[in-house]
């Protein structure tokens, strides 16, 4: 039996895995990403699939498939709003603040993102939080909002990258992941060699949504997809930094051949305009990434 077959034969796809466990298409994928299913590695770099095993240990659970449906259960804001006993104005304020993290978004008809939390996560912030459900907020949470903060979508990429880094199966994995939240200028200050950045970019994850049809919605979530805060991006730099040289420690990127084909290195990346001033406060060296480390 080949290797392909073995996998086969004891896994399957993310679609009959939900079926199995009694979950929609989208549950399976947020039971993945929050921990609750189990994955392993596809073949030849192939989708992760789900153990036969992992399914009938879910299974057998006393509460299936009731319990797990429920840690996977997610709601918009009037819906949490609702769960914590707080207007919907107080609840999209507290979670721009960084106070409650969304685990998925869509887009709708508009255009305009719909983020959307997952239920359990909403009644453990209310118990454990109860003096921001009423009164007046905290001058903090009230500064924040008055600078126009939003932390919205950078908490959730951050739980997308934890789950990314959780799968990776190697370095080299962990590094696309990361390399993933950056621009392609922002990565190439960083991978000076071209044919690491090639190597990144084979292994750069897929994105967590199906591609939009329109121009305007596929802008809007790439933008989602990438690090935006002069913080958030530096600190993305510096553990793309650590995290290759953990790679090239374990190997190096693929090189040419030597049968004699040289194929030519991937041109840099080009600037865009209006971004110079930024990229050079946030250029970080190797070296200096290392001792920050």
């Amino acid at each position: 039996m080949t290797v392909r077959e073995a996998v086969a034969a004891h896994t399957v796809a993310y679609g009959r895995a939900a079926h199995r466990l009694e979950l929609k298409r989208n549950e399976i994928d947020l039971a993945v990403q929050l921990g609750h299913v189990r994955t392993v590695p596809g073949v030849n770099g192939g989708r992760r699939r789900v153990a036969e095993e992992e399914i009938e240990r879910l299974r057998a659970a006393p509460d299936f498939p009731t319990g797990l449906r429920e840690r996977v259960r997610t709601v918009g804001t009037a819906s949490a709003a609702e769960l914590a006993s707080i207007t919907a104005e107080r609840f999209t304020k507290l979670a721009r603040t960084g106070h409650v993290s969304p685990v998925t978004f869509y887009l709708n008809r508009y255009r305009a993102v719909v983020w959307l939390y997952v239920a359990a996560d909403v009644r453990e912030f209310a118990e454990r939080h109860p003096e921001l459900l009423t009164g007046r907020l905290p001058a903090s949470v009230r500064a924040k909002l008055d600078a126009g903060k939003d932390t919205r979508p950078r908490n959730w990429r951050a739980r997308r990258l934890g789950l990314l880094l959780r799968q990776a199966e190697d370095p080299w994995a962990a590094a696309a992941a990361i390399a993933s939240l950056l621009t392609a200028v922002q990565v190439a200050e960083v991978v000076g060699d071209p044919y690491e950045r090639a190597h990144l970019d084979r292994l750069r994850p897929e994105p967590p949504h199906a591609r939009p049809e329109s121009l305007a919605a596929r802008d809007i979530v790439h933008r989602l997809l990438l690090a935006d805060d002069p913080d958030e991006i530096l600190w993305h730099r510096m553990s793309l930094s650590l995290a290759l040289d953990e790679a090239r420690a374990l190997r190096p990127a693929p090189r040419p051949d030597d049968t004699g084909h040289r194929p030519r290195p991937p041109e840099p990346p080009k600037r865009g305009p209006g971004r110079t001033g930024l990229l050079t406060r946030l250029r970080l060296g190797r070296r200096r990434a290392v001792r920050a480390g």
